[in-house]
């Protein structure tokens, strides 16, 4: 393991934290040569993600200091390796969490690269030559092209950025549980933040009823009227709660604070199934009798593959999803970072990397 290799001659400047403090400034490094499976990326903006601030103060134990966060990536192609057929320079293209994995395994071979075991993230990871890899907090980026996806042209580039992790995060498990071509299904979404106002918008757009269930009452009203949510429910009202037991089919939780699913499992029918995305730092509550009682199950997602990043993408443009966001200059991220941390944004922030020669 090392910071670079022999062939990391580019220098480029970026953004790191270097300590616990998680304090974010400005920092130049070094980044491979485009290889003949690379592209190189002109970064234009970069969303801020929650794991950015976990990993910038090393909350989960595992950070290489310096660290470059930012995995919701998007840009212009400036280079192309002669592997490369199927984007050119000029493109506009998107990375999301991962940089590398095996290609060998089962999970590769099927199109579910993200759940490889030798996943390695697009920072923070550790790539195939060795070298630390560092994210989109950054002027640059050269990724390999297999793990990189076209960002359609009617889509503000800002605005989508999220969607390379927040957008995949929840749309994933909606097609995993055929809510893609199924529409009618009543579909809860806990939480109403970064993940869970885009996957209101993934959720009506493919024609179904949907909840949001929240412990803030001030919720209600943008959910309904500014994301077009059905339904509201407050989950610390057990009025509320026990007049929608057992009325949704598919509940997607979305919450990273410590929570017990017992109140929430009781809101879905028989066979019902809640799929989890958000990631408490604590052991989750999850009391046996809701689940027997009610045939229900629960299990988890992480991402998805590229294809299905490239799937979810192709989706937005046709459907003119993207996040709703506040874009913040390079020397503001410390404090969008603060500000993220008390759920002070709706609901995405996103760095404004290239500065004012960025109009795309």
């Amino acid at each position: 393991m090392a910071q670079t290799t022999p062939n990391h001659t580019q220098t480029v400047s970026g953004w790191a934290a270097h300590d616990t403090s998680g304090n974010i400034t400005p920092y130049t490094f070094k980044r491979r040569e485009n290889g003949v499976d690379d592209v190189t990326i002109k970064i234009l903006y970069c969303g801020i993600c929650h794991t950015d601030l976990h990993q910038a103060k090393n909350d989960w134990g595992i950070t290489m200091y310096p660290v470059v966060p930012g995995h919701e990536i998007v840009g212009i192609i400036t280079k192309v390796g002669s592997n490369v057929k199927n984007f050119t320079v000029g493109d506009r293209a998107g990375v999301g969490c991962m940089a590398a994995t095996c290609l060998k395994c089962e999970h590769c071979i099927e199109g579910q690269e993200n759940y490889c075991d030798g996943v390695q993230f697009v920072y923070n990871g550790i790539f195939w030559d060795g070298s630390i890899t560092y994210g989109g907090y950054s002027e640059s980026l050269v990724a390999d092209h297999r793990y990189v996806v076209r960002v359609p042209e009617n889509l503000p580039m800002d605005a989508a950025a999220p969607l390379l992790c927040a957008g995949i995060t929840v749309f994933a498990p909606m097609k995993d549980n055929n809510l893609l071509d199924s529409p009618g299904k009543r579909v809860g979404i806990v939480g109403l933040g970064g993940l869970g106002h885009v996957a209101v918008k993934f959720a009506k757009a493919f024609g179904h009823h949907v909840t949001i269930i929240s412990t803030s009452p001030s919720k209600e009203k943008e959910a309904k009227d500014n994301l077009g949510a059905d339904d509201f429910i407050l989950s610390t009202d057990p009025k509320q709660m026990l007049l929608k037991k057992r009325n949704l089919d598919f509940i997607l939780d979305t919450v990273s604070a410590h929570h017990s699913l017992g109140p929430l499992l009781e809101l879905l029918k028989v066979n019902g199934t809640m799929v989890i995305v958000g990631a408490p730092d604590k052991p989750i509550d999850l009391p046996s009798f809701p689940l027997i009682f009610g045939k229900r199950v629960v299990k988890g997602s992480m991402i998805g593959s590229i294809k299905e990043t490239q799937d979810m993408m192709d989706l937005c443009g046709k459907h003119n999803i993207t996040c709703d966001i506040e874009v913040v200059k390079p020397d503001k991220i410390n404090e969008a970072l603060l500000r993220l941390a008390k759920n002070d944004v709706k609901y995405r922030f996103v760095i404004d990397i290239a500065g004012e020669s960025s109009k795309l």
